[in-house]
């Protein structure tokens, strides 16, 4: 794990980069709150690192202006930019809660995008749902979520169009900590397919 610091429109984004030499890559984003600590007991982070023998690249990025839509895209999409200058061609975007907005946004504003996957989202800010396809999205929700309660991912799958999933997780709440390993293996599952990876990576 490499500390990057990108610079947009003079502010720094602090990230955490895991570099591997192929062309794929994850874009992490966080919630409201900003800062680099992710869900389900630090996901992120653990899926970045099981990513990289697969030679998927990962990068987590903080944003500028947390909880602000417009500007935190804008940070999703210089990370974008940042990987494609390191060569990577195909990005998988990855959100929690406000960061499900983020990257659904993200998605539709870029060609280079291949799969979006939104945890815990909310709704404000996803209109656009829809013209992710025809990327894959996912929508994973905890079931005892009482921030964003999981009829917001059940929405969300309803506008959205095919190829789309939706894992709904009994008992598991707004961080997704209680359902943390059954989150990681799905989640893994699903970039491995949307990567076309011969088998998901071992854990």
């Amino acid at each position: 794990m490499i500390p990057v610091s990108l610079v947009v429109d003079g502010d720094k984004i602090p990230g955490r980069l895991h570099l591997t030499p192929g062309d794929a890559a994850v874009l992490w984003v966080f919630g409201a709150g900003g800062g680099l600590v992710g869900p389900a007991g630090g996901v992120y982070e653990r899926l970045a690192e099981e990513l990289r023998p697969a030679a998927v690249t990962s990068l987590e990025l903080d944003y500028r202006h947390p909880g602000q839509l417009g500007p935190c895209v804008k940070d999703a999409l210089a990370g974008i930019a940042y990987l494609e200058a390191l060569r990577k061609r195909r990005f998988v975007l990855v959100g929690h809660s406000f960061g499900g907005a983020v990257v659904i946004c993200a998605g539709v504003a870029s060609s280079a995008v291949v799969g979006v996957a939104a945890l815990s989202s909310q709704t404000a800010g996803t209109s656009t749902v829809a013209h992710v396809s025809p990327r894959p999205i996912l929508f994973m929700h905890g079931e005892a979520d009482d921030v964003l309660p999981s009829r917001c991912s059940r929405e969300l799958y309803a506008r959205a169009r095919e190829p789309k999933a939706l894992i709904l997780y009994p008992g598991c709440h707004h961080g997704l900590d209680e359902c943390r390993d059954a989150l990681e293996a799905d989640l893994k599952t699903w970039l491995s397919g949307v990567f076309n990876l011969a088998s998901p990576p071992p854990g």
